[in-house]
């Protein structure tokens, strides 16, 4: 009971501010004359962040063991999102991107509770693999964060391009200023995974107790390193944008699930397996 509590608090609260996000943009007049997000409103974002990750720390370390199943992968991946969400909330006005970031919040919460899995990491007492599994993290949440923003920024210009832009989607800031936030995102993240993968590849036995092999994950992360690499190199020598770096961005962020999420999933609720 305690633990189904732990995971409906953050839940309730991302619906609740999803719910009153909307009702905001709503109202009448010019969306860009007031913020959509208020003090209060933030306070209580950043309430539901909190519980979100004390249900977290709670699913990762039930006991000694570290376990990390498909459910907490995705709900990690989308908290750290909303932490770095809430970060840059703070320097540039992003109160439109509450129309992905507060559902997905509430989906990411619950997942735990129907996807609890049993994977037990192992070398997970390693200093030195609790720091690779951050920095690979950190690298999934960016992603994760720039899919949705990307997402967001198809369904923007679509609207824009066809003169049908909704009072909803107001709020947000200009196409080029979510450009640059995307691109910025992505830089980062890229930097992340580009670590991880570096890590991962040349000390794989100090840091998962065996030899590096090739395998599906391996050959997904790689791709997904590729596609990024190649969007961000298109983009500082040919200016790519638009829906062109949109493209590229989904289709880097699904490589990346399939490295690891997409084989969790498989083995957890296709196959019913632990490992």
């Amino acid at each position: 009971m305690r633990t189904i509590l732990l995971h409906l608090i953050p839940a309730s609260l991302y619906a609740a501010l999803g719910i009153k996000f909307w009702h905001n943009c709503r109202k009448e007049g010019n969306p860009l004359a007031r913020p959509c997000v208020s003090t209060t409103e933030r306070i209580t974002l950043l309430v539901a962040v909190v519980a979100h990750g004390a249900a977290l720390q709670t699913d990762l370390f039930p006991g000694e063991q570290m376990r990390f199943g498909f459910g907490v992968a995705i709900s990690l991946m989308v908290w750290l999102a909303i932490c770095f969400y809430w970060v840059e909330a703070l320097y540039t006005r992003l109160d439109g991107l509450h129309a992905v970031a507060m559902p997905a919040g509430v989906a990411a919460s619950l997942l735990p509770l129907w996807f609890p899995g049993e994977h037990v990491l192992a070398n997970a007492a390693s200093p030195a693999f609790r720091a690779h599994f951050i920095i690979a993290m950190l690298a999934y949440s960016l992603f994760t964060l720039a899919a949705l923003h990307a997402l967001l920024m198809s369904v923007a210009s679509r609207q824009l391009h066809s003169a049908r832009f909704s009072r909803m989607l107001g709020s947000l800031p200009p196409l080029l200023t979510m450009e640059a936030l995307l691109f910025r995102l992505i830089g980062i993240a890229f930097v992340l995974l580009t670590l991880t993968l570096a890590t991962g590849v040349l000390f794989s036995e100090s840091l998962f107790g065996r030899a590096f092999t090739v395998d599906h994950k391996t050959v997904f992360a790689f791709v997904s390193w590729l596609l990024f690499g190649g969007l961000l190199l298109g983009r500082r020598l040919r200016g790519w944008r638009g829906r062109l770096a949109l493209r590229w961005t989904l289709a880097g962020f699904a490589a990346l699930m399939l490295a690891y999420v997409g084989s969790r999933f498989v083995i957890e609720v296709v196959l019913h397996r632990t490992s």
